[in-house]
């Protein structure tokens, strides 16, 4: 089972660069990077800033998904 997120898809609704996100929620740019490749699977807490950046439950911008 792998953690997806819709980061860069809400990021750009946004109009929000990865710079601008990772001021906003306190970590690097490369963090933001490794996120969206998903490359790294966020604690509970900058899973809930990032979702609280975008006004969205946490659900909406991270979820599960069944490995193939």
């Amino acid at each position: 089972m792998e953690i997806k997120n819709r980061i860069k898809e809400l990021r750009a609704r946004s109009n929000l660069t990865q710079k601008d996100l990772s001021e906003k929620v306190g970590v690097t740019r490369q963090t933001i990077i490794s996120l969206e490749k998903g490359t790294y699977v966020p604690s509970l807490l900058l899973a809930m800033n990032v979702a609280d950046v975008f006004e969205e439950p946490i659900e909406n911008v991270f979820f599960k998904e069944d490995g193939k």
